[in-house]
């Protein structure tokens, strides 16, 4: 099973086992599991290809599963604990199946090696995020009755020769990963060390892939990235250098029919020339995830942020004035290292002016190896912490509330994605600025198919409509 678990990390359509494409014909089954963001969700779909190519087919079922892998995340710590959580639940499988194995992929496994493999006794394989291609001979290995690890970071790796298997079987939107790791080193972030330095795959692989998922009945594609903007190749015969504006662009002109989508973009990196493509283009999601972190530029320095939240708010001014429809969200840390309540504030001030649609909002949570665990002291209390996320929280529903109320009225076009969570007589999708539109079936609409629906109601997370013919 690939299952999307929301966390602290980031939020996101789940993949069920009702969803999942299941794979029969194969001597061996395997089982995974994805938690965090979007990137493990598409590194999910490559190890299954590398698995495919062994000899295991996926299943939804624990019990028929001869290995069982845990993708990983590590930017917080209450995802860590989840997996602990979940290693421990394995333990009476282990004991009536003492051959099933058990394998930890991703950021936790590069960061945890030790550990899993000595203190949790459950653990038979740990393969950090650049070292998927080993995993085959690993699990050989474990096999055996010896450990397998692999968690040894590359500057090379991209697996941009792997076609990810797909293992969503609704068949409407895809990941396409374009770059791996990330420069960009926040006092506060373990993903640096976790996924290493940044390298781009080559454009034309991107381009291929996108190719064949619209050929295959995609509608929609996603460029993912710790930081696409900062994307860049050069093509070494050719000299033919691509940035990611440009790339965006390539990705769109496939066909007018492909929605496209990106994430996760730097505010330092979000350049005009990428503005003026999403409003150059209908078929570039008008949709904008930047993270914010603090409306501090105090603190924003302190991060390692590098820009001040009068860079930022000029972004926000230039989408806004460039694409007035345009989605906005952002990611917002409280209580980082010396946050006082001035810093707090500033912070409310930033979130009305940029009124979000909605925000990924956390309690700083120190991790080890960060610049900011070795250098800064933790020294916001708990409680003062708990206590200014929640005002954000509190914010943002009503931002969010505020910003869904102004769609009433308004018609979208709307891709179908799948049955709504709550009534299996309503569709669900989303429009163009990323908001969940739910709707009456009707006619013969299927997941896949664009629809204008009717605005007539809302929540503070959900738009409310009709279609309209």
């Amino acid at each position: 099973m690939l299952n999307k678990t929301i966390d602290e990390t980031k939020q996101g359509t789940c993949l069920t086992a009702d969803t999942i494409v299941l794979q029969t014909g194969y001597p061996q089954k395997f089982y995974i599991e994805s938690y965090g963001c979007s990137m493990n969700f598409n590194d999910s779909e490559i190890v299954a290809s590398i698995l495919n190519k062994a000899n295991f087919g996926v299943t939804k079922e624990l019990e028929e599963a001869d290995l069982i892998l845990l993708n990983t995340c590590s930017i917080r710590e209450k995802a860590e604990q989840t997996i602990r959580k979940r290693l421990t639940e394995f333990r009476k499988l282990k004991m009536r199946k003492p051959s099933t194995l058990v394998g930890i992929l991703g950021c936790m496994a590069e960061r945890m090696k030790t550990t899993l493999l000595e203190e949790e006794k459950l653990v038979d394989i740990v393969v950090g995020p650049d070292a998927y291609r080993s995993l085959p001979m690993l699990v050989k290995q474990a096999g055996h009755g010896q450990k397998g690890i692999n968690v040894l970071l590359s500057r090379e790796e991209t697996y941009s020769d792997i076609a990810p298997v797909r293992l969503d079987n609704t068949g409407v939107s895809a990941y396409i990963s374009i770059m791996r790791g990330c420069n960009n080193m926040c006092s506060f972030c373990v993903v640096p060390f976790t996924r290493g330095r940044e390298r781009c795959r080559h454009f034309q692989s991107i381009m291929h892939e996108a190719e064949q998922l619209f050929q295959q009945g995609y509608k929609e594609v996603t460029l993912l990235g710790q930081n696409v903007d900062s994307y860049h190749y050069t093509d070494e015969a050719t000299q033919e250098t691509i940035n990611f504006a440009q790339l965006l662009v390539k990705v769109a002109m496939i066909s007018p029919l492909l929605r496209v989508r990106f994430s996760t973009s730097h505010p330092k990196d979000i350049t005009n020339e990428v503005i003026q493509a999403i409003q150059q283009y209908d078929n570039i999601c008008s949709y904008i995830h930047l993270p914010l972190q603090s409306g501090s530029t105090r603190i924003l320095e302190k991060m390692n942020r590098t820009y001040s939240w009068e860079w930022y708010k000029e972004r926000v001014d230039t989408i806004k004035a460039l694409i007035p429809d345009c989605g906005l969200s952002a990611d917002i840390i409280t209580g980082f290292c010396s946050e006082t309540e001035e810093d707090h504030q500033a912070t409310l001030v930033a979130m009305r002016y940029c009124a979000y649609d909605m925000s990924y909002m956390f309690a700083y949570s120190e991790r080890p190896g960060t610049y900011a665990q070795k250098k800064f002291a933790d020294d916001v209390p708990d409680t003062v912490k708990k206590r200014r996320l929640q005002e954000i929280i509190e914010l943002q529903n009503q931002l969010s509330l505020e910003s869904y109320s102004k769609d009433i009225g308004k018609t979208f076009s709307v891709l179908i994605d799948g049955e709504s969570k709550r009534s299996v007589a309503d569709w669900k999708g989303r429009n163009s600025q990323n908001k969940t539109i739910v709707f009456p079936k009707k006619n013969n609409y299927k997941p896949g198919d664009f629809v204008n629906v009717l605005i007539h109601d809302c929540t503070q997370g959900t738009l409310l409509g009709t279609v309209q013919d």
